[in-house]
């Protein structure tokens, strides 16, 4: 006792180092996960790249299978958008967009008699294509919608993002998990602080060297593990010894999350933009290229309209209709930035969104968060549990050198 009353600060500092112990693991656990976005070291083996950028196709998918199957079809992505009020708004930058295409096609097939033509001639041709254009675009839009599945692959659209941008990866799981991160942290100063006060009464009854760096490690490894449980379990609420209530974290959050996720998803993948860049550049856009052909014929009758007059021989036309197909494919998508504003009121993914989550049951719901924290979650308890006992070694260092 009286060696207790006079190192009493040494003694006191126990728990507090335990303390810090919990929340210092923890931290770097967090830290782990994430960074770096690529590998750091001598590969394959000496070295660290965070979990979640290591696995960023696998994690990509799991949140894309949760994303496609439960909150969100390809069909309801574009069913809300008007083909008449696209082909409006798209009508300035295709007059001069069809009169380039126009001239481009007649150059390359029958220059010489594009040529020979009177200007008014020319100047007809280009207005009568220039006036159908609007409701080819539309009906293209409609035959896209029609059979959606055929031509846009919202689950690669998705995945490619999130593969080729593993900072984007991260924020969703960040920006979706922010109160869990930080939990886990400050659990690990209250968990290994009470941890602390056991390790000090046993250290004063036994005072066995080995006793600080086993409680470390078990400081590391069991705050590591219950932090992570309290997340996720229970799905619902519970009671517990008749008298506390808890519900896993990110469960309780819900609405929270639902209103960030929905948010980031809206504003940074599911945007007009990346949409119709998909469809019109994605693994499927040949089969738009194959309706716009398909339009060509029946809005701009190509085989029976002056247009194509210098056309000579199906195998020529056919040539001719593929090339103009797809110098339209070419200029959509710079012509498709002034539908974007009107696309994104429309769509109103973000709302979709968030309705479609806060109707997910808890397991479906846990599936947005918890594959951050499956893969390789063992090592980031290891870890925990290997940093606690070597700063349970330098505890006892500090015990043995200035209690003497």
């Amino acid at each position: 006792m009286s060696d207790l009353a006079q190192h009493w600060p040494l003694y006191a500092s126990i728990p507090l180092v335990a303390a810090l112990i919990g929340y210092v693991t923890k931290l770097v656990a967090i830290r782990m996960m994430f960074q770096p976005l690529e590998f750091v070291g001598i590969k394959p083996f000496l070295g660290w790249q965070g979990i979640v950028p290591k696995r960023a196709a696998r994690m990509a998918s799991i949140a894309c299978d949760t994303m496609t199957q439960q909150l969100i079809k390809p069909a309801e992505v574009l069913e809300r958008l008007d083909p008449a009020r696209v082909a409006k708004e798209l009508e300035k930058p295709l007059l001069s967009a069809v009169e380039e295409i126009v001239r481009d096609v007649a150059s390359q097939y029958q220059a010489d008699l594009w040529e020979s033509m009177p200007v008014r001639m020319q100047e007809m041709v280009i207005r009568r294509v220039q006036a159908e254009a609007p409701k080819m675009i539309a009906g293209v839009l409609d035959a896209i919608k029609e059979d959606i599945d055929q031509v846009f692959d919202l689950k690669d659209m998705v995945v490619t993002a999130l593969v080729k941008d593993k900072a984007l990866l991260n924020r969703i799981f960040k920006e979706s998990g922010s109160k869990e991160f930080q939990f886990i942290a400050r659990s690990g100063l209250v968990f290994g602080g009470l941890i602390g006060v056991i390790q000090l009464i046993v250290w004063l009854l036994f005072r066995f060297p080995l006793i600080m760096p086993l409680f470390g490690l078990f400081t590391g490894w069991f705050t590591d593990w219950l932090a992570l449980k309290m997340i996720f379990v229970p799905r619902r609420p519970k009671k517990y010894f008749g008298i506390v209530e808890w519900q896993g974290l990110f469960l309780k959050r819900r609405e929270e999350v639902a209103e960030a996720y929905g948010a980031l998803i809206a504003k940074e993948i599911i945007t007009p933009h990346n949409v119709l860049e998909a469809v019109l550049r994605g693994p499927l856009s040949d089969r738009v290229l194959a309706l716009i052909q398909r339009q060509i014929d029946t809005e701009l009758g190509l085989s029976r309209r002056p247009l194509v007059v210098f056309a000579v021989g199906s195998k020529r036309y056919q040539e001719m209709k593929l090339s103009i197909s797809r110098k339209i494919m070419d200029r959509l998508p710079e012509s498709m930035r002034y539908i974007e504003d009107y696309a994104e009121d429309a769509m109103d993914i973000r709302n979709l969104l968030v309705t479609k989550m806060k109707e997910l049951e808890p397991e479906e719901f846990e599936e947005l968060l918890r594959p951050a924290f499956q893969q390789d979650e063992w090592i980031l308890i290891a870890t925990g549990a290997i940093l606690g006992f070597c700063m349970g070694e330098a505890q006892v260092l500090l015990l043995e050198h200035f209690s003497g």
